[in-house]
């Protein structure tokens, strides 16, 4: 039996959820999100509690039988407190600022680099070293993040570019002279 497929998952007190036709709708305080999942897992909510189970032991319903299960997690705990990513901006020069709704970047290109968040994303810079990343949906807020990041990923010889807040970079050692 799966590990994770078999914990069941308890729903917060502010949010709502219903099963119709295989899909999950939980509403909560941050907002609405709803999940397909498959037809070869079975979902019962009782007493505030979701279960999953399978019906039988096929190889490709234990493999998707803990992945529903943490989807289904995500949407929960989405609508319920929402999800956050910071990213951290170091360099000479690199900085990060607010127009509207739209992120600046001055990465050392010769032009600014202009973010678009997609919807159910807010971006916040609070200074110029600090970008903050919200929203209700986990795979959409690591995916923006991502995709930040790699404008200008952190290189190791001197640590300049845009690291996640707790992401160790290791340092390389520069050339040495031979004589």
């Amino acid at each position: 039996m799966s590990r994770i497929g078999k914990k069941p998952i308890n729903i917060p007190p502010k949010v709502q959820v219903s099963v119709d036709n295989h899909t999950i709708k939980a509403k909560g305080p941050k907002g609405e999100l709803s999940l397909k999942l498959p037809e070869s897992i079975d979902i019962s909510i009782e007493n505030n509690i979701i279960s999953f189970s399978r019906p039988n032991d096929e190889k490709k319903v234990r493999s998707i039988h803990g992945l529903t299960r943490a989807l289904a997690s995500n949407v929960i705990e989405g609508v319920a407190n929402g999800y956050t990513k910071t990213l951290q901006i170091n360099g000479v020069g690199y900085k990060a600022e607010m127009r509207g709704n739209r992120l600046m970047l001055s990465l050392g290109f010769s032009h600014p680099v202009l973010v678009v968040p997609p919807d159910g994303i807010d971006i916040i810079s609070p200074n110029a070293n600090t970008i903050i990343i919200n929203g209700i949906d986990k795979q959409l807020v690591g995916q923006t993040a991502a995709v930040i990041r790699k404008l200008r990923p952190p290189e190791p010889y001197k640590g300049k570019g845009i690291r996640y807040e707790n992401e160790y970079v290791r340092h390389k050692a520069g050339k040495t002279t031979a004589k």
